[in-house]
């Protein structure tokens, strides 16, 4: 059985190729509780899958998997490198999440597999994705010079799940500020 506690070989990915405009300084390593956002994301994601690569970066240990067909053009060709990453190691799906979204729920593959993609509603790249959606991708970035993410969803038809309570996405040194505040009180 595997760590999502269902026969499926479930590959967690870190989608960490994002380039901090907003934020003004890379926010993968700015700090909550002197942890890095990047770690504190990994060690939410990691008890949840079988295993987990980091798209975007290097990042200790984790293994890095390039952006697909090429990088630069955001997160959609992360998600179609991790899918091709996770066909050849044979897993079955993918659960992506940003390094900039806290805190995440401790059932994400729970909330979010069934039968094809899923999302969260406000939450996009925090998603389910079946590896035998690689080959589909390829095909629709091969077809589109549009490679928003939400044209995929809704290509796809991905199911949207609504989140069990409010994440804060990081997108800001703001953004930051608040998420420690809340979490103080």
């Amino acid at each position: 059985m595997s760590a999502s506690g269902d026969q499926q070989l479930v590959l967690g990915a870190l989608l960490a190729g994002g380039q901090s405009r907003r934020f003004g300084d890379d926010k993968a390593v700015a700090l909550v509780d002197g942890i890095a956002l990047l770690d504190r994301v990994h060690a939410a994601l990691r008890p949840q899958v079988d295993a987990v690569v980091v798209n975007g970066r290097a990042w200790g240990t984790l293994t890095r998997v390039e952006d697909r067909p090429r990088s630069g053009m955001g997160p959609l060709c992360g998600l179609c490198g991790v899918l091709h990453y996770a066909r050849q190691q044979k897993f079955d799906a993918v659960l992506t999440v940003p390094v900039d979204v806290l805190p995440l729920p401790p059932d994400l593959w729970a909330r979010l597999h069934g039968e094809g993609a899923s999302v969260f509603e406000d939450q996009h790249l925090i998603g389910y994705w079946p590896v035998s959606l690689a080959a589909h991708l390829d095909a629709y970035l091969a077809t589109t010079e549009n490679v928003a993410f939400h044209l995929w969803l809704n290509h796809v038809k991905a199911r949207r799940v609504r989140e069990p309570f409010a994440l804060f996405n990081v997108n800001t040194p703001q953004d930051l500020e608040r998420f420690e505040a809340e979490k103080k009180s």
